[in-house]
C-alpha cells in the first residue's frame, strides 16, 4: 500500500506551542510564522527546555546572570510576536538529554495547552557544511524529545498515566513544523510581520553582541530567499509533518 501524502493546506491554527532548546533559537528560526499566527487569532506558547546559561562569552558573566537576562529576553521576544506566555523548564544549557523525564515535562504542556500545531528543531540536522556549523546538541535532543512526544507518548492514555490525575488527558497534536534551513516543504508568507520578526529576534541582545545589524540582514536575506521559493516577499521554511494519528 502506498504511504498517504499529507495535503499541504494552509495553516489556522487555535493553538500553536514552540519548544526549543534556548531562548532565542524559536525567534531566530520562526517569529515570523508565530507573528502570523498570532496575527491570525491564534493562542501562542513557548517552551523553552534549557536555562540558556552557557550562552555567554563574557568572562565576568555568571550562568546565574546569563539565565535571567535571557529569559528577560525571551519573555520580551514573546510579546513582540503576540505570544501569550513563556514556560521554562530550566535544564541545563549544553546537558539536555532526550530522555524519559524530558519527554514527560514536554508531554505535560502539550496534554495542558493542547495545541494543534507544534513547532520544533529538526534532530536529525547534525551539521551544515555550507555554513561550516555543527548543529547544537541541544537543538537535536530538543526535536527528537518534541518528536517523541507528540507522537505517540501524549497522544496514548497509557503513557504516563500520573499525568490524568493532575486532570491532563491525551492530546493529538495535528501538525507538526521543524525549522529548517533547507529541504523545505512547506512555506508560511511572513511579509506583513517582518517587522515584528526583527523585533522579537533584536531582543536577544545578549545574543547579538557583534555585528547584530549584519545577523538581521542575514535572516532578511532568508526570509526573502524562502519568500522567492513561497512566491512571497519574506517567507519562512518548515519540514511540515501532518499526523496520521
Amino acid at each position: 500500500m502506498e504511504p498517504q501524502q499529507p495535503a499541504f493546506s494552509e495553516l489556522h491554527p487555535t493553538v500553536v506551542l514552540g519548544i526549543a532548546a534556548h531562548p532565542d533559537d524559536l525567534d531566530f528560526s520562526a517569529s515570523g510564522t508565530l507573528a502570523t499566527f498570532a496575527a491570525a487569532g491564534a493562542s501562542v506558547y513557548y517552551l523553552q527546555l534549557t536555562d540558556g546559561g552557557k550562552g555567554s562569552s563574557d568572562p565576568k558573566a555568571t550562568c546565574e546572570e546569563v539565565c535571567e537576562q535571557r529569559q528577560a529576553e525571551q519573555q520580551t521576544a514573546c510579546t513582540c510576536v503576540g505570544g501569550r506566555e513563556v514556560f521554562f523548564l530550566n535544564h541545563p544549557d549544553g546537558e539536555l538529554e532526550a530522555n524519559r523525564e524530558l519527554k514527560k515535562e514536554i508531554v505535560r504542556y502539550i496534554r495542558k495547552l493542547k495545541p494543534d500545531v507544534v513547532i520544533t528543531t529538526d534532530p536529525v540536522t547534525m551539521y551544515y557544511p555550507e555554513w561550516g556549523m555543527i548543529n547544537h546538541t541541544d537543538h537535536r535532543a530538543a526535536g527528537q524529545a518534541t518528536l517523541d512526544a507528540v507522537y505517540p507518548l501524549a497522544r496514548d492514555r497509557l503513557t504516563f498515566p500520573e499525568l490524568a490525575e493532575e486532570g491532563l488527558t491525551p492530546h493529538n497534536v495535528k501538525t507538526v513544523l521543524l525549522t529548517a534551513f533547507s529541504e523545505q516543504n512547506f512555506f508560511v508568507d511572513v511579509t506583513a510581520v517582518i517587522d515584528k520578526k526583527m523585533a522579537a529576534v533584536s531582543a536577544h541582545a545578549s545574543q547579538l553582541t557583534q555585528h547584530p545589524e549584519q545577523f538581521k540582514a542575514m535572516l532578511t536575506n532568508m526570509a526573502a530567499k524562502n519568500g522567492s521559493k513561497a512566491g512571497v516577499q519574506y517567507a519562512e521554511g518548515f519540514v511540515r509533518l501532518d499526523i496520521m494519528a
